[in-house]
């Protein structure tokens, strides 16, 4: 289930980070196709401990929710696909999402990703991260069609998950900093590449967080 090596070099993620356009015309951006991989990954790897060990399935019944009856016929690179093709959520959205199933799977040790749960899962943090994200966003319906789900049912994982992750869903600019070189080190040839740490979404946000600060001054000695 584990994909081979990527054909993205680290420069091109970075730059990818960087210059995304967020034009019609717009290639899927390469993030998505490292987070496809880490994801499969994942599953790989706890399929094999699933295995091995009997005890290891899921014991948390509530995070169960994200279970469907069969896997969908769909690789996680199509779907990721198909959610970027019609949502058009920018490369940060995938990097703020990846946090999130990070932060969802150790807050929930007895949950493990795969076949069966991985897509609900995916449209849930995306949707949740398009949300922190993006200025502007869909309805949770068309999120729904988009990944396959009735709008009841996303409504139903995306409560299910803000309470499962203790409604901890806020991402500083050293966290979102840090999981894009992690993105990064996963396509990294010979370990020789100089991490590049200043991603422009960070700076974005930085940015905006620094003009904030200038207002409520003002603001104050106004008063």
């Amino acid at each position: 289930m584990a994909t081979s090596s990527l054909a993205i070099s680290p420069r091109k993620l970075r730059s990818d980070l960087y210059s995304y356009s967020y034009q019609n015309d717009s290639n899927t951006p390469l993030v998505i196709s490292v987070f496809a991989s880490l994801i499969e990954r994942t599953m790989a790897r706890n399929l094999r401990i699933v295995k091995n060990c009997s005890w290891a399935l899921p014991r948390d019944l509530r995070a169960r929710v994200f279970d469907c009856h069969e896997a969908p016929d769909m690789t996680i690179q199509s779907y990721l696909e198909r959610i970027f093709r019609y949502t058009r959520a920018g490369p940060s959205v995938y990097v703020v999402a990846y946090v999130y199933i990070d932060r969802f799977c150790q807050s929930n040790p007895g949950f493990r990703i795969s076949a069966r749960n991985v897509h609900r899962l995916l449209i849930t943090t995306i949707m949740v991260a398009s949300k922190y994200v993006e200025d502007m966003n869909y309805r949770n319906s068309y999120f729904a069609r988009v990944g396959g789900l009735t709008t009841h049912e996303l409504n139903k994982l995306e409560l299910e998950f803000l309470f499962l992750m203790g409604f901890k869903l806020h991402v500083n600019v050293s966290v979102f900093e840090s999981y894009c070189c992690h993105l990064e080190r996963e396509v990294s040839i010979g370990g020789g590449y100089q991490i590049e740490r200043t991603l422009r979404c960070a700076e974005e946000i930085k940015s905006r967080q620094n003009a904030e600060k200038t207002y409520n001054h003002v603001a104050r000695i106004m008063l």
